[in-house]
C-alpha cells in the first residue's frame, strides 16, 4: 500500500471558470467535490494528478508551472498513480476508485503553450475517479492507494 498526502484541492464551478483552490471540501458520491461543475456520477466525478507527475511536466516545459493549470482537483505527494485503473484512493473517509488516465486535452495548451504535449507521457495528466465513500478532505490529510 503506498501511501502520501493531499497537498492541494481545487474547483470549478463551470466550465472554462476560474480555478479556484480550497483548503478544505466535501466530497460526495451524488456531486463529487462539492461546487465543482463535473462531479455527477460516473467515471470522472474527481480529478487527481500527482506532484511527482506535475514536476516532470514542469521540467520538460522548463517552466514552474502552478499546478492549477491542470484543473485538477486533487494534488497528491507521495502515490504514483500511472496506470492504477481499478485502483482504490483512500483520503482520510473518502474512497475513490481510479476509473483511467485524465487525458490532457487542448485546453491545457490555453493554459500554457506545450502543456498538452508535456501532460502526455506516462500518465502525466493524471486520473480520473469515481466517488464510492464521500466525507470531508482537507489539505495535509493522508493518502493511501490500495487494490
Amino acid at each position: 500500500m503506498a501511501e502520501g498526502t493531499l497537498l492541494a484541492i481545487a474547483r470549478k464551478s463551470k466550465v472554462r471558470a476560474p480555478v479556484e483552490s480550497l483548503e478544505a471540501g466535501e466530497i460526495t458520491v451524488d456531486n463529487g467535490l462539492t461546487g465543482d461543475h463535473r462531479g455527477t456520477p460516473g467515471s470522472r466525478q474527481i480529478t487527481v494528478v500527482s506532484k511527482q507527475a506535475w514536476e516532470a511536466t514542469c521540467r520538460e516545459l522548463g517552466d514552474d508551472v502552478p499546478w492549477t493549470y491542470r484543473r485538477a482537483n486533487l494534488l497528491v505527494d507521495g502515490i504514483d498513480l500511472k496506470k492504477m485503473s481499478g485502483q482504490r484512493l483512500r483520503i482520510g473517509e473518502v474512497e475513490l476508485e481510479i476509473t483511467g488516465e485524465t487525458e490532457p486535452c487542448p485546453r491545457m495548451d490555453e493554459q500554457h503553450q506545450g502543456l498538452t504535449t508535456a501532460l502526455a507521457p506516462d500518465w502525466r495528466g493524471g486520473v480520473t475517479c469515481r466517488v464510492l465513500a464521500g466525507g470531508r478532505v482537507t489539505v495535509g490529510d493522508a493518502v493511501t492507494l490500495d487494490g
